[in-house]
């Protein structure tokens, strides 16, 4: 065995024998922001970088009472990608340990219609080896069962990294909000170990829209 695919086989080992660290904690779906809830509600004190998810150059906002200049999605929704103030949050934009990337959807009544939070793909390896866990935590902060899954099995183009394989999709629905839940860790056989797919994406939508 290879000292690199040694080192990464290590890696995701320690990764999945933390699993059982502690979840998502927070008394709003992220943070003080919570799906459902007023733009106008959320404090613009420890947010910053506010852009137009949208948009191919980078518009920045001052303040979330600007996010009618960003344009609508096909769903007609404005999308405001944003990060921690590392003043009220040490580390950066990290959620249950992970950096991440987080967007905003808002629709027309100035109301936050869902929320998506993804592991930085760009994270060092040795921060973003765990990424695929973020997505058990999430279970863990709403609840373990009730959970509709979708398992894809190892293939000729995707194979585990490690000894471990995950390529799932979950859903739920509770408390007015339908949670989506997508992990994935593997390699593909054309691309080096260093390179292989750990990511956890979590949309949080008002349930039926």
């Amino acid at each position: 065995m290879s000292k690199q695919r040694s080192a990464i086989r290590g890696l995701v080992f320690a990764a999945s024998v933390t699993a059982a660290v502690p979840a998502m904690a927070t008394a709003g779906d992220l943070r003080d922001i919570n799906v459902g809830m007023a733009i106008s509600s959320v404090p613009d004190a420890g947010y910053i970088n506010l852009t137009c998810a949208e948009e191919k150059t980078t518009h920045r906002l001052a303040e979330w009472a600007q996010w009618p200049n960003c344009p609508e999605g096909p769903d007609h929704l404005r999308s405001i990608r944003f990060e921690y103030d590392r003043e009220t949050a040490r580390d950066g934009t990290m959620v249950g340990g992970h950096p991440a990337i987080l967007t905003v959807m808002i629709d027309k009544d100035a109301k936050i219609a869902a929320l998506t939070i993804e592991t930085d793909p760009k994270a060092r390896l040795y921060l973003r080896k765990k990424a695929f866990l973020l997505g058990l935590q999430a279970k863990s902060r709403y609840g373990e069962d009730g959970w509709s899954c979708a398992e894809a099995k190892p293939g000729a183009d995707k194979q585990e990294v490690g000894g471990v394989f995950v390529d799932e999709k979950c859903s739920k629905t509770t408390d007015g909000r339908t949670v989506e839940i997508e992990r994935h860790l593997y390699r593909e056989p054309n691309k080096e170990l260093k390179d292989m797919t750990d990511e956890t994406r979590i949309t949080i939508r008002r349930a039926g829209s």
